[in-house]
């Protein structure tokens, strides 16, 4: 016995449906697809999430409550690249940043952010500190202070 010997059953597949070839055939006229209606015209269906024209969920969801941040804290952000002008053992605050140019606008709480390499020790005094602004603050001869 081989694979090409194998056949099912006498009887037990059905014959493929002619569609669409007249009322003898049984799937004549409309072709299964009922009378009128977008559903029954040629071509694709309509797509997946398609509402007939409203806007879908998948486009609402977005717009509906809870999705954007409340009460979202601003950040006035800056990298400890930026930090390597200033001179050894200096404070950085957002004010002393402030009066040397480096920062030209108070956005909020200062956050510093682990972008570059910084070279001098300094005393950082600031709201937040990303990780990487922590080690490498204190890897240079610096502290950090969370106010």
């Amino acid at each position: 016995m081989r694979l090409i010997d194998l056949k099912p059953k006498a009887g037990s597949k059905h014959r493929k449906r002619r569609v669409g070839r007249g009322i003898a055939a049984g799937q004549g006229a409309s072709g299964g697809f009922g009378m009128r209606g977008q559903k029954s015209r040629s071509g694709s269906p309509t797509r997946p999430g398609f509402e007939g024209g409203q806007m879908p969920l998948y486009r609402r969801l977005p717009k509906l409550k809870h999705f954007p941040l409340i009460n979202q804290k601003e950040y006035t952000v800056i990298n400890v690249s930026k930090l390597s002008v200033l001179p050894v053992n200096s404070e950085v605050t957002l004010q002393t940043l402030m009066a040397a140019g480096i920062v030209t606008t108070n956005d909020g709480p200062l956050k510093l952010l682990g972008d570059g390499e910084l070279t001098v020790a300094l005393t950082c005094k600031a709201a937040a500190f990303t990780t990487g602004a922590r080690t490498k603050i204190e890897a240079a001869g610096g502290s950090c202070e969370v106010i």
